[in-house]
C-alpha cells in the first residue's frame, strides 16, 4: 500500500473533490506532506453532484474507517496508506464513502 501525500486524490462516491490538508510539514514524499491520522476527516468536499430535492450533496468527510498504518507513525500520529476510506455527510445518510483515487505518490510504501 502506498503512503498517501497531501497531492493525493480523494473524492467522495459521486465524484466529488475532497480537499486535503496536512496537519504535519515536516516529513515529505516527493515534496508533498505526508498525511497523518485525522487529516482526512471534517475536510470540504466540491462538485458533488448528488444535487436534487430532499437529496443532501457531499459536503464533508467524516470519520476514517480503514486506512490508517499500525506500524508507521510520524510525531505520533498514524500515517495516511491509500485505502483511506470513511464515510461523508451525503444523502443517504451512511452509504456514500470517500475513497483514494491517487496517492499522489509512487515511491513509498507502508504495511498495515
Amino acid at each position: 500500500m502506498r503512503i498517501l501525500v497531501k497531492k493525493g486524490v480523494v473524492r467522495c462516491g459521486h465524484d466529488g473533490s475532497v480537499a486535503t490538508v496536512a496537519s504535519q510539514n515536516w516529513v515529505r514524499v516527493t515534496g508533498s506532506p505526508i498525511l497523518v491520522e485525522a487529516d482526512p476527516q471534517g475536510r470540504t468536499i466540491n462538485g458533488c453532484p448528488n444535487i436534487g430535492l430532499n437529496i443532501k450533496p457531499c459536503q464533508h468527510t467524516l470519520v476514517v474507517h480503514t486506512g490508517y498504518s499500525t506500524f508507521l507513525r510520524i510525531g505520533g500520529q498514524a500515517v495516511c496508506l491509500d485505502t483511506v476510506t470513511g464515510f461523508t455527510d451525503g444523502t443517504p445518510p451512511g452509504a456514500v464513502k470517500y475513497t483514494v483515487r491517487s496517492p499522489g505518490q509512487e515511491l513509498a510504501e507502508a504495511g498495515t
